[in-house]
């Protein structure tokens, strides 16, 4: 725990301090979570393995609300040093603008998911209202209700297809997840469930975000935090692009599909970004065991599931330039996928 602690909270006492101060904080910032988080990656010999079955961890949810409150306040003031009268250079907005986006998507994020995967109400709320601050609050029903039921196959708008582009699948992931999960969530409330439907509320606060731009720093304000959470929004969808990119789920002889299971993920077994991540890159072990504190999760054998050959922010990096990603991930797409049909 001490570990994805320093990890994850290290980057946001970096980025705070350079919204107050500006200089090289956010730099500093930036620099910890690209290039000394891809050295570090590099260091195998203090990759700590899996957590010993059945082992408790009292502090994991702790941290998580501390990241959700540290992402509740970082944003408004993200919002002022980049927008407001802060009195930052261009350099320093800029880099505040970079590094909190950052933070916001590739460890804000993972903690909302988390904590939206939690039992307790409380602590599923507060995941819901992260999402809402990074005007994405939908993704708090698509991502239980579509995406854990049909990953890896077509009725999943977050699964690439092979050959598929990142900015296409973002455009056609957005717009069906929002679909999907709306849909969803009227499904339920067919069969009896009660209460304000949620897509009020996410809408609801989405416009009351906004508004809450618009005072900290007008109508740059509002721009600023839209723009904040679309770059927030894409390190999530990049990582949905990555971790399921060209797996599909087999048709049984009966017409259904087979269940999901450790191969139809992508995983990385680099510790340093898994733990500013919180182990997000033990992807299949989080989809067989959706409950499983990410302290705890698993990282399955290379001959059971794929593993990516690079750290998955680096993977991230690649996808970014379509024709390059596609190029570098065909050859372990192949790789697995004959392993697979031999097995």
């Amino acid at each position: 725990m001490a570990l994805f602690a320093l990890a994850a909270l290290l980057p946001l006492a970096l980025f705070g301090a350079g919204v107050v101060w500006g200089g090289w904080w956010s730099v500093a910032g930036l620099l910890y979570m690209t290039a000394l988080a891809a050295g570090l990656d590099q260091i195998t010999g203090l990759f700590l393995g899996d957590a010993p079955e059945g082992a408790e961890f009292p502090a994991a949810d702790a941290l998580l609300v501390a990241l959700a409150l540290g992402a509740l306040g970082l944003m408004p003031l993200a919002v002022w040093a980049v927008a407001g009268d802060s009195g930052l250079s261009v350099s320093a907005r800029a880099a505040v603008f970079a590094g909190s986006g950052l933070w916001l998507g590739q460890v804000a994020n993972p903690a909302a998911h988390e904590l939206i995967h939690r039992n307790g109400r409380g602590l599923f709320r507060l995941g819901g209202l992260v999402y809402c601050w990074l005007l994405f609050g939908h993704h708090t029903s698509a991502h239980r209700l579509v995406h854990h039921q049909h990953a890896a196959s077509v009725d999943d708008p977050n699964t690439a297809r092979a050959g598929e582009g990142y900015y296409a699948f973002l455009i056609r992931a957005w717009r069906g997840s929002f679909k999907r999960g709306w849909a969803a969530e009227d499904a339920l409330r067919r069969r009896g469930k009660t209460g304000v439907h949620p897509y009020a509320v996410y809408i609801g606060m989405a416009a009351l975000c906004l508004c809450l731009g618009y005072a900290i720093a007008g109508i740059g304000g509002s721009l600023a935090w839209a723009a904040l959470a679309a770059h927030a929004q894409s390190q999530l969808m990049l990582s949905d692009y990555v971790q399921h990119y060209g797996l599909q789920r087999e048709m049984r002889a009966d017409g259904r599909l087979e269940p999901v299971s450790a191969r139809h993920s992508w995983n990385a077994g680099h510790w340093f970004s898994a733990a500013f991540m919180l182990n997000a890159p033990r992807h299949s072990d989080h989809h067989a065991h959706p409950a499983r504190p990410y302290p705890a999760l698993r990282l399955p054998d290379q001959d059971a599931a794929p593993r990516l050959p690079w750290p998955l922010p680096l993977a991230c990096l690649i996808a970014l330039v379509p024709p390059l990603w596609k190029r570098a991930i065909r050859p372990h797409l192949n790789q697995w996928r004959a392993r697979a049909a031999g097995a």
